[in-house]
């Protein structure tokens, strides 16, 4: 008479091929998921970036001087502890942060009057994200100039 099922010997490998499976996994899914905040917020600098300068663009420098960050762009920022997503109604005088999360500050965000943007880096660079991120938009982290006196209006 055969038995059906399985011996407890075979259970014990199938558990263990499982973990070893899942030990190697695990590492890999937290790398691809730190690349993919890097690579977003690569991407958020180069589009606010470009959207400010489209923005200063087709307003002028009278109507940057009074702009809030929602007439600019439509990316997630914050000041301070404050969310700027849905609001926006912070002047885009006020420094700003792209986040990696809510809680960390990698790139932060400074206009003035005179059509100028500087983009810096945040206070904590250390973090891996931010500094893969800094790595990836490097060329994006300095004084942007959007007016200048060669500018005729």
């Amino acid at each position: 008479m055969k038995r059906a099922g399985f011996t407890m010997i075979e259970l014990i490998f199938v558990i263990v091929i499982l973990g070893i499976l899942a030990a190697v996994a695990v590492p890999k899914l937290s790398a691809t998921r730190d690349d993919a905040k890097i690579s977003k917020m690569a991407s958020n600098l180069s589009t606010l970036v470009g959207d400010a300068g489209s923005y200063y663009t087709s307003q002028g420098k009278t109507k940057w001087q009074a702009a809030k960050w929602a007439d600019v762009t439509n990316l997630e920022l914050q000041s301070g502890a404050a969310t700027m997503d849905t609001a926006g109604a912070v002047d885009i005088q006020t420094m700003a942060y792209i986040n990696a999360d809510k809680t960390t500050n990698c790139f932060t965000v400074v206009t003035t009057d005179d059509g100028n943007m500087t983009i810096a880096d945040g206070a904590q660079i250390a973090d891996p994200v931010c500094s893969g991120a800094k790595k990836t938009a490097g060329n994006l982290v300095k004084k942007h100039t959007f007016g200048g006196v060669g500018v005729v209006r």
